[in-house]
């Protein structure tokens, strides 16, 4: 095997690393074209209800407005995919923030002066936007979010915990949150010789095509969505939005370029969010913290357009073993935007619940916090009885232990100060599913020896690019430099979403399975290259139609030191540390960064960031920035991300797991347990702010 193989795992620099700093990456608003006209949404006012007149002559008069799009005149759709699409159509209004209006301009100044200028009436129904765990249309669904059952039962769980000699009975509370990527929701799009190309911020341009194509009433071949360079998802852009197919409908109605991006004050409302979530967890165990009976249970919240469960118990099914075990969603139709996927949906909820009581068990033992989740290590899946391909969680907890000083610490509560601080630590596990995709890809050789990948893969900034080249690079025996990669274009072989840590094992997959066709076919070529090149194409179809018989999932620990100021309830994390099992990592550098960033993400979500919904206004109060608070560089002074090297081999051809989010499924509980240790107090609220903590503080 020669030296050039060795780019797999090696810690290579991103390729659009330039391209982003010195700003020619261009992104979805940056596409303009000439004759482009320019989008503003006019969203309801109202709560629920229906329009009764929208007068546009005032915005009409505005200098530069061009076009005004409303339910009357606005192009018919098809019945779209998802409920969201169906925008402009007619009078109802399901939620504050549904947009009722577009203003199309020759500026974007004039299109905001137009929307200002529009005059809705509106008949208005009462309202009901507040999730309650005693409302009375809660009810249990078929399914949660990934198709998981909403209910799951072994043995008799209730009965085992009453029978427990010692037993947590905890509810946590977790309140709305919001993906909030730097790169607002934007879409550019045009028509030319009856054919729609759209600039898309979007995890997956495939998905946003064919809703696109079915919206319109199209063929998809008569469509090209482009996501070349995308500022963050999050999940808020794995699925199409109502954006998109409003730029492709206004274009279509003016035969005119048009360009929209929707202000970030608006994108609470039409974009998703992560469901707020009231969980109770019912934990029995024998003395020695053995456990025998493990129950949670979600309520949460979903729009009236379309049923989304965030599916919160389901980690509490894989991670502890327990003889009997009860896991249970119900869920609420309500007056307020359409849930969706947020970095790690139902796994960084749902963790910080149960880790959360995990924590509450070792206290109400005296047990170590570690050795408590040690002692309950599973030989199988506890769900399913299947094998786990790989399990790595005990040496995560082994590891990050020894690399953190935990054994160090004093275990009791509230003894550690230092001035009017109170220092405390914490842990927990994290888990997040392997999950895989049908891909395709394009393997190409050139007469110069170079190779051309083609995949539609999507890099939301976490080094897609790179990472494929590498993966490539591996296995046609050449330089990564050697490999150029094609992603972002619906018209290449088409490739899932970036989302669900499934990317790369999805693309990857494709592409290694190309790349080694292409070996072959230039194992039998004789005589050069010809000037177009040798080119094969493969996907994955065969590969993920079947189900594997292993359980397969990334885990890993985490570690918090922080500081409660005595005076003020303001915590500060000191020190986070993260140790991960997430086979093998293909590209060091990208890995870290990307395990770092979930990490801050699940900070910012422990101590900082909350969506609240508003009971009279029937809207989310913190609609900007300047109120929704995410985490900045002087909140984490000292991050650390390692991992365990697993040798996997029932993945796929590398060998790798996901890792956008595993970073932030245990970093909030880690972080709770710590301001625990710390205080003396159990808060089971998040965010952890000030005005929380201040009347148990001494």
């Amino acid at each position: 095997m020669s030296d050039t193989t060795r780019a797999l795992g090696a810690p290579v620099l991103r390729r659009e690393g330039r391209d982003k700093v010195t700003g020619t990456a261009r992104y979805a608003a940056e596409h303009t074209t000439p004759g482009c006209l320019y989008g503003w949404v006019v969203p309801a006012s109202v709560a629920s209800g229906r329009v009764t007149a929208i007068r546009t002559a005032d915005a009409l008069a505005v200098p530069g407005v061009h076009t005004v799009l409303t339910q009357d005149n606005a192009p018919r759709l098809k019945e779209p995919d998802d409920p969201i699409l169906a925008v402009l159509q007619d009078d109802r209004v399901p939620h504050r923030g549904w947009p009722v209006a577009l203003v199309l301009a020759e500026s974007l100044e004039s299109a905001r002066a137009g929307a200002e200028a529009v005059h809705v009436e509106y008949a208005t129904t009462g309202h009901d936007v507040v999730l309650a765990a005693d409302h009375p249309g809660l009810y249990t669904p078929e399914e949660a979010n990934g198709g998981y059952p909403a209910l799951r039962e072994r043995g008799d769980a209730m009965r085992a915990f009453d029978a427990a000699p010692v037993r947590i009975d905890a509810t946590y509370t977790l309140h709305g949150l919001h993906n909030h990527p730097m790169e607002p929701h934007a879409s550019t799009a045009r028509w030319a010789d009856g054919h729609l190309t759209v600039h898309d911020s979007s995890q997956g341009s495939n998905a946003v095509r064919e809703s696109l194509a079915k919206a319109l009433g199209l063929d998809r071949d008569r469509i090209t969505v482009i996501s070349e360079h995308v500022g963050g998802g999050f999940g808020s852009k794995g699925a199409p939005r109502p954006q998109a197919v409003l730029a492709a409908m206004a274009a279509r109605h003016t035969g005119r370029p048009v360009q929209l991006s929707l202000p970030r004050r608006y994108m609470a409302a039409v974009v998703g969010h992560r469901a707020p979530t009231l969980q109770r967890v019912r934990l029995g165990a024998d003395r020695d913290g053995v456990l025998s009976s493990v129950s949670h249970e979600i309520a949460t919240h979903t729009s009236r357009i379309k049923e989304f469960v965030e599916q919160a118990a389901v980690p509490a099914r894989i991670m502890y073993a327990s003889p009997h075990s009860r896991t249970e969603h119900r869920v609420v139709a309500l007056d307020v935007p359409s849930p969706s996927w947020m970095r790690a949906p139902g796994e960084a909820s749902g963790m910080y619940a149960l880790e959360s009581a995990m924590d509450e068990l070792a206290n109400a033992l005296g047990l170590d916090p570690v050795e408590l989740r040690l002692r309950n290590e599973p030989q199988t899946e506890p769900d399913s009885g299947r094998p786990f391909s790989s399990r790595g969680l005990t040496a995560c907890l082994r590891e990050g232990a020894r690399r953190f000083g935990w054994y160090d610490r004093d275990p009791q509560p509230a003894t550690r100060e230092e001035g009017h601080w109170l220092l405390g630590t914490g842990v927990a596990s994290a888990t997040y599913p392997v999950l895989v995709s049908k891909a395709g890809a394009t393997a190409q050789a050139a007469p110069d020896g170079s190779y051309r990948i083609g995949v539609n893969a999507t890099d939301i900034g976490t080094g897609a690019r790179t990472v494929l080249a590498q993966i490539a690079a591996s296995v046609l025996d050449t330089p990564q430099e050697n490999v150029t990669v094609d992603i972002g274009n619906s018209d290449l072989p088409p490739a899932p979403v970036a989302g669900g840590s499934s990317g790369t094992a999805s693309w990857g997959s494709a592409v290694h399975k190309a790349a080694t066709a292409l070996v072959r076919r230039l194992d039998g070529h004789t005589g050069p290259i010809p000037p177009e090149g040798v080119t094969v194409t493969a996907d994955t179809g065969e590969e993920t139609a079947q189900e594997s018989p292993y359980a397969r999932h990334a885990f890993g620990a985490h570690f918090a030191e922080v500081a409660v100021d005595s005076l003020t309830g303001e915590v500060r994390v000191r020190r986070l540390l993260g140790v991960f099992a997430a086979g093998h990592i293909l590209n060091s550098r990208t890995a870290r960064s990307q395990f770092i960033g979930g990490m801050v993400m699940g900070l910012g979500m422990a101590l900082t960031e909350g969506s609240t919904m508003d009971p009279v206004f029937g809207d989310f109060t913190e609609s900007d920035l300047a109120s929704y608070h995410v985490p900045s560089c002087a909140d984490v002074p000292d991050i650390q991300a390692h991992w365990i090297d697993e040798d996997d081999p029932h993945l796929n051809p590398m060998g790798s797991k996901g890792i956008g989010e595993i970073g932030i499924v245990g970093t909030a509980a880690a972080i709770g347990n710590a301001v625990r240790h710390a205080t003396g107090a159990r808060l089971r609220e998040l965010p952890l702010t000030p005005d929380k903590l201040l009347p148990y503080l001494p």
